[in-house]
């Protein structure tokens, strides 16, 4: 069965990834790199590839979305995924189901301090990223420098980032995890986190642990090992994938006339998630 970490792009899910990896994958909970392996990305060319070879069709890779999550979940383990894709059913094909899902974990961030991490990681400036969060049919397809498309990417639909997240938030057995209150009260929302991933899966966790998983996918840590030795996920070499991170504030940033663009069409959903 599947365990869900989804996120709108930019909403700290790398972050989470590294303290779950840290959690479950190591045995004194310090984190590097390699260990975001252990929650692999889904959608993936890998595992559509028995299915259909046409990887920038979304009628085409809707169709299997639940055939590959069946295949997936065939030998009976658990597997937690990494997933930018809204929980939607698209032309009558569900994203996932309760028969392939069994926890889903949703971190969601204001989105006022996405724009300009989006900005920064896909190169645009406010006005479109402002507009990236807006467009209800807004997918994911990232190409790389040949114009061929990536190994690890495959189309992924979004949506707007209020569709995202209602679309996650109705799911039962679920966390959901402000970027702001793990970035304020990091111990205790690790602690809601392993309590909820240990209805999944058992693992040896102490106090040291926690403390060691808290330091070393700190911010600046994370920012510094980019710094060193590089990081794969990054969209290009050349631009920072750990940017801004804490200091990140739209307060500084936005104009007004794209803050309440985003608090009138995100009006909703942002008070109800303590943003506004």
């Amino acid at each position: 069965m599947i365990v869900w970490c989804a996120s709108y792009p930019k909403s700290g899910n790398t972050w989470v990834r590294g303290i779950i990896a840290s959690l479950i994958y190591s045995k004194d909970g310090i984190f590097n790199f390699d260990m975001l392996k252990k929650v692999s990305l889904f959608p993936k060319r890998l595992y559509f590839k028995e299915f259909t070879d046409d990887y920038s069709n979304l009628k085409k890779i809707s169709k299997y979305w639940i055939d590959v999550q069946k295949k997936i979940n065939s030998d009976g383990k658990l597997r937690i995924f990494k997933t930018h894709n809204g929980n939607y059913n698209f032309l009558g094909n569900d994203f996932t189901n309760k028969e392939n899902t069994t926890g889903i974990i949703y971190v969601v961030r204001d989105p006022r301090n996405i724009i300009t991490s989006i900005a920064n990681h896909y190169q645009l400036n406010l006005k479109e990223s402002t507009n990236f969060l807006l467009d209800e049919k807004k997918f994911l397809f990232n190409l790389n420098d040949n114009n061929d498309l990536s190994e690890e990417n495959i189309i992924t639909l979004l949506g707007s980032w209020k569709t995202h997240y209602n679309s996650w938030k109705i799911a039962s057995n679920s966390l959901i995890i402000r970027y702001e209150d793990l970035l304020f009260n990091t111990k205790s929302e690790i602690v809601r986190l392993l309590n909820f991933i240990k209805k999944f899966i058992n693992f040896d966790c102490s106090e040291k642990k926690i403390l060691n998983i808290i330091k070393s996918t700190s911010f600046e840590k994370l920012k510094k090992t980019e710094e060193i030795e590089g990081f794969e996920e990054a969209s290009n070499s050349s631009i920072k994938f750990f940017n801004l991170g804490p200091n990140n504030n739209w307060k500084n940033v936005l104009n007004k006339n794209l803050i309440n663009n985003i608090e009138k069409n995100f009006n909703k959903e942002m008070k109800e998630l303590r943003y506004i």
